[in-house]
C-alpha cells in the first residue's frame, strides 16, 4: 500500500455523561482500568477542569480504552421497557458463575442498576445493568463453562 492503512484502527469507546468524573470512577473501579496520564483526579478540594469535559481510562495492558465526554443532559434508556431504546451496550465476561455473582455485588455497590437478570439461563447466563449515567452493560459467564458472550436480543 502507499503508506495508508487498509482499515481504520479501533481507538476507543466514548460515553456521553453529565458527570464525567463520576462515570470514569465507576468504570475505573468496575474494570480495574487506570487514567491516562494527566486525567487522574485532583487532590481533595482542588478544581477538576478535566473532569468537567473529557477523561480517558485504559486497561493495564493498554489495549482497551474508554473515554467519557461531558454533555448537559442524557436521556436514559428505558430498556427492556419500551420508550428509549438501549442504542448500544458494552459486554464484559467472567469465567464462572461465582464470578458473575461477585461482579453483580460489586456493580451494585459501585452504583449500577440491575435491568435484567438471566443468570439462571443454562445456555447464556448473564445480567444486564445500567451504569450511573444510564448506559447499559452486560456481564456474561464464559471461559470455564465454554459460553461465548452474545448480546441479548
Amino acid at each position: 500500500m502507499d503508506g495508508t492503512q487498509r482499515y481504520p484502527r479501533w481507538r476507543q469507546v466514548v460515553l456521553d455523561t453529565p458527570d464525567v468524573r463520576g462515570l470514569a470512577e465507576f468504570y475505573r473501579e468496575l474494570l480495574g482500568f487506570t487514567y491516562r496520564s494527566g486525567d487522574e483526579p485532583p487532590a481533595p478540594g482542588e478544581p477538576d477542569p478535566r473532569g468537567e469535559d473529557w477523561l480517558t481510562l485504559h486497561d493495564p495492558r493498554g489495549t482497551t480504552t474508554i473515554a467519557f465526554q461531558q454533555v448537559d443532559e442524557l436521556p436514559a434508556t428505558t430498556w427492556p421497557q419500551k420508550g428509549v431504546a438501549q442504542q448500544y451496550h458494552l459486554d464484559f465476561d467472567v469465567p464462572t458463575f461465582e464470578g458473575l455473582d461477585a461482579q453483580h455485588e460489586r456493580a451494585l455497590k459501585l452504583g449500577a442498576t440491575l435491568r435484567d437478570d438471566q443468570s439462571d439461563d443454562p445456555e447464556e447466563p448473564l445480567r444486564v445493568y445500567a451504569d450511573p449515567s444510564g448506559h447499559l452493560f452486560c456481564i456474561f459467564v464464559s471461559g470455564e463453562q465454554g459460553f461465548e458472550p452474545v448480546a441479548p436480543g
